[in-house]
């Protein structure tokens, strides 16, 4: 599970990689193991590119061709998705990370040729908006809110993470997917609350320097036992950096770790006690 990011953040900085940060969001267990993947919780050679799947060779003299992207269909979804403590999720804001959740999706499954069961994706994603509902609702009835200095805060820690200059390079990145000054604001406070209520109610840890290590050691050998690197484009070989080089990203992944596994556990504990219905 993951911090939540509304709409275009959900979309944009998902794409950039807004991996800590993003969306402590609720999932089942299968989807759990799914964004830890995806997302830095799990043990991933940092900084490792993936590159999307291997392209497809065709055309004249072997030019290579990326299959064409399927459409989220949406037809099916009812203006009202779902209501969280009298609270209302509207079939814009479930398609607004619906589209950028399936995206992801069919990316990931280009290389497999399997088709997204869109189905039970937009199960996964109703339940994520109803967990970030129920989170930020629990934030706000404890008092945490965000001033504009957490927000200015909050958004140059995502210039940061996605090796941006400033706060506003993030702004004008999401103006640029046609998102309002205003409305990454108002996300990125969104963001902040749920972050310091996480915090506040669970018990996360920085690693130690020894716990690090062994991590990155552990990384080293699955990636000897692959057979010591990974295959980029150009036939190259990625290799993980050096430990200095890695050792914040590394301690970032297992800080989100922790903050994703309270996250789950807490939403959960808040939808059995609270009045939830998913039109879904």
């Amino acid at each position: 599970m993951k911090v939540p990011s509304s709409r275009a953040l959900r979309r944009a900085i998902v794409a950039i990689t807004f991996s800590a940060a993003i969306a402590l969001t609720g999932c089942s267990g299968d989807q759990a193991a799914q964004s830890g993947a995806s997302d830095g919780g799990g043990e991933q050679a940092p900084a490792a590119s993936d590159g999307g799947g291997s392209p497809l060779a065709g055309g004249q003299g072997g030019e290579q061709q990326q299959p064409q992207m399927p459409e989220a269909d949406v037809s099916d979804v009812p203006d009202v998705v779902a209501t969280v403590n009298g609270e209302k999720i509207s079939k814009d804001e479930f398609v607004s990370a619906y589209e950028g959740q399936f995206q992801q999706a069919a990316m990931q499954q280009q290389s497999t040729g399997q088709e997204v069961d869109q189905t039970k994706l937009k199960k996964q994603v109703a339940d994520q908006l109803v967990d970030n509902h129920l989170l930020l609702q629990a934030a706000e009835d404890s008092g945490i809110t965000a001033t504009s200095k957490d927000v200015d805060a909050t958004l140059e820690e995502i210039a940061k993470q996605n090796g941006l200059g400033s706060a506003d390079e993030v702004v004008s990145a999401l103006e640029q997917q046609g998102m309002s000054e205003e409305d990454v604001r108002k996300d990125a406070a969104s963001q902040y609350t749920l972050t310091a209520y996480i915090e506040q109610e669970a018990d996360v840890e920085q690693p130690s320097d020894e716990e690090l290590k062994t991590q990155y050691d552990q990384l080293v050998e699955q990636q000897k036992a692959q057979g010591g690197g990974q295959q980029a484009q150009g036939g190259k070989q990625t290799e993980i950096p050096p430990f200095d080089e890695v050792k914040e990203q590394l301690a970032q992944q297992s800080v989100t770790q922790q903050q994703n596994e309270a996250a789950t556990k807490i939403a959960s504990e808040l939808r059995e006690s609270g009045d939830v219905s998913i039109a879904l």
